[in-house]
């Protein structure tokens, strides 16, 4: 199975149990919130790890340039998520936002290494 089904397939499950979650707690807006934020952090996870797969058998500075893109794309991400709360913040809950993003992307980062194989 492609790195790219697996990635979605985790990371699409990840999303959906912060937004039942949201939907719980805070009502359609808190779904919408933690949908944009999974959806940010699914994209930058996405982006580093295509940017990191090419260099898994390179040398070591190769290697080390590709890693550090995809830690840029995941900073890029966090100044993403803070736009997006900040521009939302009077019709989404900030909070779920925030919870969909970490949700998604601390779950796919810790299961990166599956991905890599």
């Amino acid at each position: 199975m492609s790195w790219r089904i697996r990635l979605a397939a985790v990371g699409g499950t990840a999303a959906a149990l912060a937004a039942g979650l949201a939907w719980w707690r805070a009502g359609t807006a808190g779904l919408e919130a933690a949908l944009a934020g999974a959806a940010i952090a699914a994209a930058a996870q996405a982006a580093a790890v295509a940017l990191l797969r090419p260099g898994m058998g390179a040398a070591t500075p190769v290697f080390v340039r590709r890693w550090a893109s995809g830690v840029a794309a995941r900073g890029v991400s966090a100044l993403v998520v803070v736009a997006v709360v900040l521009a939302t913040r009077t019709t989404w809950p900030p909070l779920w936002t925030l919870v969909g993003y970490f949700g998604v992307l601390l779950t796919l980062l810790y299961t990166e290494t599956r991905f890599l194989a």
